[in-house]
Formats: structure tokens, C-alpha cells, sequence
């Protein structure tokens, strides 16, 4: 079994934000020009849409308008909790598969504590413990970086 990835910070907003701002915002704040599908072929990312709903598609909008799905809402609880499947690696290659992203979302003194849990990576095969170390270090400028300065 590979062990998941739990990261957990602190923003400085009211649940309702901080939830709105991950699910609705993702678009804005998410490092387009590092950590798109569209930047690994050369030109950031336009956006990321999320269909904020269960079974809602979330999908890449190319630099060129291609669209490029990255998974969709497995479980939407607002504002305290959204799974999610995530395609790993890229749609199209070898070896894809869905891990399986969670996020719960706590009001504290201090605004939000979200707790990010990333699981479901043995699915990809001979890439999964790989794929979990890219991810692990892509989280700490994704999540506790960009979306944690987009809620402040």
C-alpha cells in the first residue's frame, strides 16, 4: 500500500471562503504557467473550470482552448468537504489512473483549517509511488502556496 499525502494549513477566512475560493476560484489562483497538462506541451494553461456539484467535470482550458479533463466531484458536502478523482499522469498516457483527492474544510479561531488528503495511487501501477512524490512536493506550492495566499 502506498501511504497518502495529508497536508494541512490554516487560511485566514471563514469556512464558506475558503471552500469557495478551492472549488470556485481554482482558476485563479491555481499555478497555471507550473502545473497544467497544456504548460507540459509549452504555453500555460488559460483556466481550470470546476463544476461545482457531484459528478461535476473539472477540466484544463489550453492555452490553445483545448480541453483537457482532469477528473470530476466525487462527493460535494459545502461548504465542509469535496472529493475528488484526479487523472494520474495526464489523460492519454501510459499508465493513468484516478487518485483520489479529499479536502475537509474546519472553521477555527484563526479562519480555516483545511486538511488535504491524497490517496488512491496504488490504481496507477508501476508509476504510483513515483507519481505520489511529484504530487507530495507539488502540493506544498499548490496548495500551501497558491491557494493558501489566494485566501488571505
Amino acid at each position: 500500500m502506498i501511504p497518502p499525502i495529508e497536508k494541512s494549513i490554516t487560511v485566514p477566512c471563514d469556512q464558506k471562503t475558503a471552500f469557495n475560493t478551492f472549488i470556485n476560484d481554482m482558476g485563479d489562483w491555481w499555478p497555471k504557467d507550473k502545473f497544467t497538462y497544456s504548460m507540459m506541451k509549452g504555453a500555460p494553461a488559460k483556466t481550470i473550470q470546476v463544476e461545482a456539484k457531484e459528478r461535476g467535470k473539472i477540466t484544463e482550458i489550453g492555452s490553445d482552448d483545448a480541453q483537457t479533463p482532469w477528473g470530476y466531484i466525487e462527493t460535494y458536502d459545502p461548504y465542509s468537504f469535496v472529493g475528488m478523482r484526479f487523472h494520474i499522469p495526464a489523460p492519454g498516457h501510459e499508465d493513468g489512473g484516478l487518485s483520489l483527492l479529499e479536502l475537509r474544510f474546519t472553521s477555527v479561531d484563526e479562519g480555516t483549517r483545511v486538511d488535504l488528503t491524497q490517496s488512491d495511487f496504488e490504481g496507477i501501477g508501476e508509476m504510483g509511488e513515483m507519481v505520489r512524490g511529484g504530487y507530495g512536493h507539488g502540493w506544498i506550492m499548490i496548495f500551501e502556496g497558491a491557494y493558501a495566499a489566494a485566501c488571505s
